[in-house]
């Protein structure tokens, strides 16, 4: 079994295992502080990550990307210091302004004074995540997925944990005690997450923590910089644009008529309901994008062009053939999802609306990911730019108007992930030898209208209850979808050859 393919399953499933409990936490938070206390907290979030983004300095990517192509262990020690040196770094200075401009933050932009003890209650995570997100790539780097897989789950129960056993006794105080309290629940999960990596790291630690000589290298240091300086400001870019965008959303919204309390409603429907189910269906994407790195840094550090042009291609095809199942569902059962997950209907009509270009978005992690292993990340860095603007220009223009509102939001978000992926698609057609498979997409939009159309010959005789119609139509629907693409050659024998580890 090639550790390419080992490391990605084994990603794929604790990545999997991460996003239900992920979604499980969303579904947590939402019953117990409601529209508006999620529109407040996914308001305050993109704030902490755009802090954390700027903490890491694109450096997970570049250490990944080192790592993988390191020659000995004393290149390996020079890449790990030097990251940890200048990520701490950050989070020192970077940390404590968070804390002192959180009041601002509140009151000028958020236009909600509750948003400060959240952010206070998130910001003692910033330096936690700074160094586990830099053991975690240097373990991907050595294509050893299981710790950096691991600690994502043991975050998330020890998250998941402490919202339940805190949520319900900081409610009566307020929404903002009760958002406040899911942010320290983050950051208590954080904390055990990076001590799992630590204890992981001891057997590595023996092979860096001496070595004779010099352990710093100008050759080296501009290696990570070179990869890290355009991931920082893609990261950055994207980051940025999520941290205004709940600002431009609520002053849009209000343009439309829509007081600031209603506005954070309609954002925590959008935010919390629909996305979080939109992105869950990404976790073999997010499994495949990790393990691309290192082992596309390598071929491309051996000029073997060929290879690239093989995984790429198969990569693509995994993500359309995937992601292609996760719209179907999406889109015909988003209304008995939101009722069974939120028991709300709510969102419904926004998931359906952005189902379809989700497809986009199941492909742009993988083609991101192999921009940053052929060292273009300075490309998808301008990509990232100009999908940001036009996002937040459509919002703008769209949200303001009563006629579409949140829905004018969830458009621009779309428009956003198609431009992003078509670009970074230009991108990697102008580094890598090869040719884009239109058959295959083709064949692709053949099996979404089939899958479509044959679904609608059973689902009506499941109406008379929800769960059935979710249970049996998804399975239903699978049947068809796998069915149709076995003809048209989309799933092939080596596929399961693949999933079931062996050789093919």
């Amino acid at each position: 079994m090639s550790s390419f393919i080992k490391g990605t399953m084994w990603l794929a499933g604790a990545i999997f295992l991460v996003k239900i409990l992920g979604f499980v936490n969303r579904m947590v938070i939402a019953r117990l502080i409601g529209e508006e206390g999620v529109g407040l907290y996914m308001a305050v979030f993109p704030a902490f990550i755009l802090t954390v983004t700027a903490v890491q300095f694109g450096l997970p990517v570049a250490v990944t990307r080192s790592v993988a192509a390191a020659e000995n262990d004393a290149q390996r020690k020079h890449i790990l210091y030097t990251s940890l040196f200048i990520t701490l770094s950050l989070a020192v200075v970077l940390t404590p302004l968070l804390c002192l401009f959180a009041p601002y933050l509140a009151e000028s932009l958020f236009h909600d004074k509750r948003a400060v003890l959240p952010l206070y209650a998130i910001a003692p995570s910033v330096p936690i995540i700074a160094v586990s997100s830099i053991i975690r790539a240097y373990f991907q780097g050595k294509m050893h997925m299981k710790p950096a897989a691991i600690s994502q789950l043991v975050e998330q129960i020890v998250r998941i944990g402490l919202i339940i056993a805190t949520g319900r006794l900081l409610l009566p105080y307020g929404i903002e005690y009760a958002a406040a309290g899911a942010m320290a629940a983050a950051s208590v999960g954080e904390l055990m997450s990076l001590f799992y990596l630590l204890a992981s790291f001891r057997p590595e630690w023996k092979k860096v923590r001496q070595w004779p000589g010099r352990w710093t290298s100008r050759a080296l240091s501009g290696e990570i910089a070179e990869t890290a300086l355009p991931a920082v400001g893609s990261r950055l870019i994207g980051s940025g644009a999520w941290f205004l965008e709940p600002i431009v959303v609520v002053k849009s919204l209000a343009i439309a008529g829509l007081a600031s309390s209603e506005a954070m409603k309609e954002y925590g429907v959008l935010t919390g309901y629909a996305l979080p189910l939109m992105f869950l269906p990404s976790f073999l994407t997010v499994a495949l994008s990790s393990s691309l790195v290192p082992d596309i840094s390598e071929s491309f550090s051996k000029k073997k062009f060929s290879a690239i042009a093989w995984r790429v291609n198969e990569s693509i095809r995994f993500c359309l053939f995937s992601g292609g199942f996760a719209a179907v569902v999406l889109f015909l059962f988003a209304e008995p999802l939101m009722l069974v997950m939120y028991h709300i209907k709510k969102g419904a009509d926004l998931i359906q609306l952005m189902a379809p270009f989700f497809l986009f978005y199941y492909c742009q992690g993988p083609l991101q990911a192999v921009l940053q292993a052929l060292n273009l990340s300075r490309a998808a860095m301008l990509n990232s730019f100009y999908g940001a603007a036009v996002k937040l220009c459509i919002i703008f223009l769209l949200s303001s108007q009563p006629a579409f509102g949140i829905r004018g939001t969830a458009i621009s978000i779309s428009a956003g992930i198609v431009l992003v992926t078509l670009l970074h698609t230009a991108s990697m057609l102008k580094s890598v030898p090869f040719s884009l498979q239109y058959g295959l997409y083709a064949k692709i939009v053949l099996l979404l209208a089939f899958t479509y159309l044959g679904s609608h010959a059973f689902l009506p005789f499941l109406m008379h209850n929800t769960f059935l119609y979710l249970g049996g139509g998804i399975l239903g629907c699978l049947a068809v979808y796998l069915f149709g693409a076995a003809v048209l050659g989309i799933f092939k024998k080596e596929d399961i050859n693949t999933l079931l580890f062996w050789r093919t």
